[in-house]
């Protein structure tokens, strides 16, 4: 082979590898830096960039869009020295690609030394509590920490979140215990409180009814009083119109008496003292100035006989009653005399039961009649 032609694909090759080197092309939000003979020279933009080969030093392509880290969960002592573990996310971006390659030899370590450090400076000064329910807080302060330590990296930081706080398993099944219990609180005081409404209204719906219910038997009372007053009044009046005389008023009487005996309770009745001449008004305003019957005109006269046997039977009957009648008032004065012998028989009215005392058993009985046959 000759060695022109050798030499000549040699340069060939040379040339095309020399003009290769020469561009770069970069693509849409990256950059490059370039260094020339050992310094820092230029930052290749996005698009077609030519450079001295052999001379120029073309670094990788820096990342110009925001990016997202997630770092390994890290212990952290709250204030109460409980230890948690919290899982941040960081959200940045690349503001200046010279910076961050030549500020800081790797910005995605010490960005993620620098959150757990300021992280626990944070957490440190508050409590269990305050750090569960704080997230904001946490996040606001470690970004502005954040930001103002990566500036002069030419980073920015743009939004630190937590992800999760997992506190000790211990206090997980307290904080699980606390709630539940805050829970049953709620439900009990919620639960007394609709009985104390249902009581509420259930005795304020009592009271109306019972109002209602009194005004009711108020008014009834008052129409029932009304009408007995105007039905008393109708019959005074109608009495008085009427004008009765003492026999009707009488015979009234006389039907209401059988009315006070009919209670169950009524072991003892007293008859007053004017029924004897209610009854006489009575019977005189039967019998005065009534006409025989025929068949008194009529009824046949009986022997002189008859009579005279008819009275001798009733004097034997009348002395025989008043002789037993005798006997008994003295069995009752020997059973007084015996029952108190110290004071003697006492009367038994208002003097000696003697004979003549009841001879007005024989003289006002009047002689039997006997019934025509």
């Amino acid at each position: 082979m000759d060695p022109l032609l050798i030499v000549g694909v040699l340069i060939v090759l040379f040339a095309v590898f020399t003009v290769t080197k020469s561009v770069r092309i970069v693509p849409q939000a990256r950059a490059r830096n370039v260094e020339r003979l050992g310094r820092y020279h230029t930052t290749l933009k996005p698009g077609l960039n030519f450079v001295i080969p052999y001379i120029d030093r073309v670094y990788p392509m820096i990342d110009l869009r925001e990016q997202v880290v997630s770092f390994q969960p890290q212990p952290v002592i709250t204030e109460d020295n409980l230890v948690v573990e919290i899982d941040t996310v960081l959200y940045f971006q690349v503001t200046d690609p010279r910076a961050a390659a030549y500020e800081i030899a790797n910005y995605i370590q010490a960005i993620e030394q620098l959150t757990v450090t300021t992280l626990r400076n944070v957490i440190g000064s508050m409590d269990l509590e305050m750090t569960l329910t704080s997230r904001d807080t946490i996040n606001s302060q470690l970004r502005g920490v954040l930001d103002e330590a990566t500036g002069k990296w030419g980073i920015r930081v743009n939004r630190v979140e937590i992800k999760a706080i997992d506190p000790p398993k211990s206090i997980k099944d307290a904080m699980e215990k606390q709630m539940r219990a805050e829970r049953d609180k709620r439900a009990a005081i919620l639960t007394a409180e609709g009985q104390r409404q249902s009581q509420i209204l259930t005795a304020e719906g009592d009271k109306q009814s019972a109002v209602l219910r009194a005004e009711g038997e108020r008014s009834a009372a008052i129409l029932k009083a009304q009408g007995q007053s105007q039905a008393i009044d109708e019959v005074f009046q109608a009495v008085h119109r009427n004008d009765p005389d003492p026999k009707l008023l009488a015979y009234q009487y006389l039907q209401v008496l059988p009315e006070l005996a009919k209670g169950e309770g009524n072991t003892f009745w007293v008859i007053p003292g004017e029924v004897t001449s209610a009854l006489q008004s009575v019977s005189r305003a039967f019998t005065e100035g009534l006409p025989a019957s025929p068949a008194t005109r009529e009824a046949p006269r009986r022997d002189g006989r008859a009579a005279r046997r008819d009275d001798g039977e009733a004097q034997q009957l009348a002395r025989q009653e008043a002789a037993e009648a005798e006997q008994a008032a003295a069995e009752a004065v020997a059973e007084a005399a015996d029952a108190d012998p110290s004071t003697g028989p006492r009367q038994l009215g208002p003097g000696p039961v003697t004979p003549d005392a009841l001879s007005h058993l024989t003289e006002e009985r009047p002689a039997r009649q006997e019934r025509p046959w």
